[in-house]
């Protein structure tokens, strides 16, 4: 009976799958590609000569991650929207609020990436005519970044599986599908199992993958 129900759902609702898959793909990209734009800046901002821009940047950060993303997710639906004057869909401020957590946490990877960067590096820029500016873009930030793409890929597969809790605003992804079909077919176990197994899927993928280029890395240098 329980795989009779499994290739029952695989057959007529595979496509449903398919689509949750798209949409947990595509919360999970925007979410780490603007994360790290915005992770970038805060990095930047909390090695700032500027108390107050390092306050801002410091405590941003602080914030976001002594908050659960469920809390966080809540505000940017239910709260945020009614401060701001701005007309998002369900799936635009659930991938926002995604955004602003993972920003605090690329942030704290770039920050260590950068100080993983010999000092001297920067010295020998200034020594060259560089200012703080040019050096940071030109000689620090690029030997930055070797170091931190593990962590950023790694960064990648934690927020596949995050984008579970975003399911609690039926946004498309995987697991809005199981909600969905759970409630229509009074099926609780087997969606759950397919879902888990797509899940699985990708994430062991990804890490095979992250796991390859990071032995890439390690021959490079």
């Amino acid at each position: 009976m329980f795989w009779d129900n499994i290739v029952r759902l695989i057959t007529r609702y595979g496509s449903q799958f398919l689509v949750g898959t798209g949409y947990t793909l595509l919360l999970s990209l925007i979410t780490v590609v603007f994360g790290v734009v915005v992770g970038s800046l805060l990095a930047l901002l909390k090695r700032s000569g500027f108390v107050v821009l390092r306050f801002i940047a410091t405590a941003y950060i602080e914030v976001i991650r002594g908050t659960p993303l469920l809390l966080q997710l809540f505000f940017f639906y239910i709260v945020l929207p009614q401060l701001i004057p701005i007309h998002l869909s369900t799936f635009g401020w659930v991938a926002v609020a995604m955004v602003v957590n993972s920003s605090a946490y690329v942030a704290e990877i770039i920050r260590a990436g950068i100080q993983a960067v010999d000092a001297g590096q920067n010295e020998a820029a200034r020594s060259l005519g560089l200012n703080a500016r040019q050096s940071m873009w030109r000689v620090v930030f690029p030997q930055a970044v070797k170091n931190i793409l593990p962590a950023l890929c790694n960064e990648f597969i934690s927020v596949i599986k995050e984008t579970a809790l975003a399911s609690t605003f039926f946004v498309g992804d995987l697991m809005t599908v199981y909600n969905v079909l759970r409630g229509a077919l009074y099926l609780a176990f087997e969606p759950l199992v397919i879902v888990g197994a797509i899940y699985f899927v990708l994430t062991f993928t990804l890490s095979k993958g992250v796991a390859a280029f990071e032995r890439r890395l390690a021959r490079g240098d």
